[in-house]
């Protein structure tokens, strides 16, 4: 029976650091050769990391990414690699190079760009048009790049009717977001089934920006049922053996394959490479196939902002957080993510009681703060509010208290973070989430104030439910029961709530959820059993405050449709939805 033993490197990249990852690219080349293997396969773009955005407009990054190409050449002895990478000829492609024998044996060129949401491929690339499959001793294998594999007639189909391959490989950078994980899942298994292949599939992991990338890499039979699965949101490479014989003989009892050569094809255009080097015959040490388990959604979820907080940090040369601690969910979700993901020691909490604080706001702060064995700063901020009182009085004499006072004491507290982001060279976390993002229920120049704003992309009942699943990790209540039964507030007025100024978040999350993420209009989100006061109120809030959060800090993307490049909007814009 021919065999063939598939490795994938499911591995963290850097955006531009071109030699730090053909570095590791070689060293989890060495470790499947190791293996045995016959093939290892990384991520798209793994040269460049993805996505290089404007870099790629850049002539001497794509001469550096190609010159990266060229070094992995003497890796690739008796064992094929393949490789994402830039390729530049008339234009510039998203490409997949397979190496063998310390050649570049043959290109793929992507064929199917996307330019929605997150993305924006055809502002650099060029399309391919070629669906080449590789003759290696008699098994051919298809390759193709991501996007390619989400389109049942694409590259997929062409390659398995008309080249005859029998194992497809997919190098991806495909993003994570609720729920994706499962659907890829499906699609993929679809995939194999229906064009009867055995399918490799292998997904960048790590936090790029706002992006993070859950590895989720696969192995799946010609039946679509998974053979090797890798963990998600860790490196991995996963190796299992596969049996292209299986796939001949499945084909053989389906009659419509046939049919289907006879159709005309809008472009057969399937070159197939032949590696003509003898069969070398390797001693593979036996292996069981990894089968990583699902991951429950919560889980997910926080394990990927705790990924995002912990890449952007190090990618970015920071080894301290630093946060206001108010004694509320948000920024206790936030300390606890920030020490998962950086260590207790490398984290800074600084509580800015006011005179509307409320002491068990105060000392709720104090008690994570003891758990979370964060280091621990207080400071009042009531003098300091006195004095910006007492500095704008005789200018303000005239005017009622209102919300100017209340973004005060935010802003003086935005100082003190930043104060201390200066002095220690740590970065400031916000601590928003997305229910509040999307109504401005915060202060410009004052909570938004930061480099990174972890949940930022978290609506306010996942927030809850975060808090929960790490208290249920710990065993105890890490995050105190008090800061999840309190009634949310700002405090910075007297008895303040935010229903005060936001529907309740059971209403509020459904219709922004609606809004954002589905651009549903009015009339829709109200035939949904919603009051329509309600929805044209969240929904001119969400409409306002564009200019507010096109200057916040980036933050990490976990649902399908996130503020920022996800979700584009004129701020200078009248049209209403209705």
């Amino acid at each position: 029976m021919r065999s063939m033993r598939i490795g994938l490197a499911q591995i963290n990249l850097t955006v531009g650091d071109l030699s730090g990852n053909v570095e590791k690219i070689i060293d989890y080349i060495s470790r499947a050769q190791k293996q045995a293997c016959d093939i290892v396969a990384f991520p798209e773009l793994a040269i460049t990391g993805y996505p290089a955005e404007d870099l790629l407009l850049r002539p001497e990054f794509i001469r550096d990414n190609l010159a990266g190409l060229q070094k992995l050449l003497p890796h690739s002895k008796d064992m094929m690699v393949l490789v994402g990478f830039v390729d530049k000829e008339d234009d510039i492609y998203n490409a997949a190079a397979l190496l063998y024998q310390q050649k570049i044996a043959g290109v793929y060129r992507k064929q199917f760009l996307p330019n929605y949401g997150v993305f924006d491929e055809n502002r650099y690339f060029q399309s391919g048009n070629e669906f080449p499959v590789f003759d290696w001793n008699g098994i051919k294998i298809g390759v193709n790049i991501c996007e390619d594999i989400w389109y049942p007639g694409g590259p997929i189909r062409q390659q398995t009717l008309f080249g005859e391959a029998e194992i497809i490989i997919n190098i991806s950078a495909s993003p994570y977001s609720m729920d994706k994980i499962q659907d890829r899942t499906r699609m993929l298994s679809v995939r194999a089934e229906d064009n009867e292949v055995i399918l490799a599939y292998v997904n960048l992991v790590g936090g790029q920006d706002e992006l993070i990338f859950d590895g989720d890499s696969l192995i799946l039979s010609e039946e679509g049922k998974i053979m090797a699965k890798a963990p998600s949101f860790e490196e991995a490479l996963i190796i299992a053996d596969v049996h292209p014989d299986n796939v001949f003989s499945k084909r053989l009892h389906d009659p419509r394959r046939r049919k289907e050569k006879l159709l005309p094809s809008s472009n057969p255009n399937v070159p197939v490479i032949r590696l003509d080097n003898p069969l070398r015959v390797k001693k593979k040490p036996a292996l069981t196939p990894p089968v990583a388990p699902d991951l429950s959604r919560i889980e997910e979820i926080y394990r990927a902002l705790t990924l995002g907080a912990r890449d952007y940090l190090d990618k970015n040369g920071f080894r301290q957080a630093i946060l206001g601690l108010s004694g509320g969910v948000d920024s206790a979700l936030v300390c606890a993510i920030a020490v998962d993901a950086l260590g207790a020691e490398n984290i800074l909490a600084v509580s800015m009681p006011s005179e509307y604080s409320s002491q068990s706001s105060i000392d709720d702060a104090r008690k994570l703060a003891e758990n979370l064995k964060v280091q621990f700063r207080e400071i009042p901020i009531t003098s300091l509010f006195k004095e910006y009182l007492a500095v704008l009085e005789p200018h303000f004499k005239d005017l009622p208290r209102d919300v100017t006072e209340e973004n005060l004491q935010a802003r003086i507290r935005g100082n003190i973070l930043m104060a201390f982001s200066n002095k220690t060279g740590g970065l400031v976390l916000t601590t928003g989430n997305k229910s509040e993002f999307s109504t401005g229920y915060c202060t410009l120049y004052g909570d938004m104030a930061g480099g990174f704003a972890v949940i930022k992309d978290v609506p306010k009942l996942v927030v809850y439910q975060l808090c929960r699943y790490r208290n249920s990790l710990a065993g105890y209540d890490l995050i105190p029961e008090s800061i999840l039964t309190k009634a949310p507030s700002a405090e910075l007025r007297p008895d303040q709530k935010d229903s005060d100024s936001l529907p309740p978040y059971e209403i509020l999350d459904p219709i922004i959820e609606l809004y954002v993420e589905a651009d549903h209009s009015v009339d829709e989100i109200v035939s949904r059993g919603f009051e329509r006061d309600t929805v044209e109120k969240v929904i001119k809030l969400i409409n306002l405050n564009e200019y507010k959060r096109r200057q916040g800090a980036p933050g990490i993307k976990i649902t399908a449709r996130a503020f920022g490049k996800d979700r584009r909007f004129p701020i200078t814009n009248r049209y209403r939805s209705r």
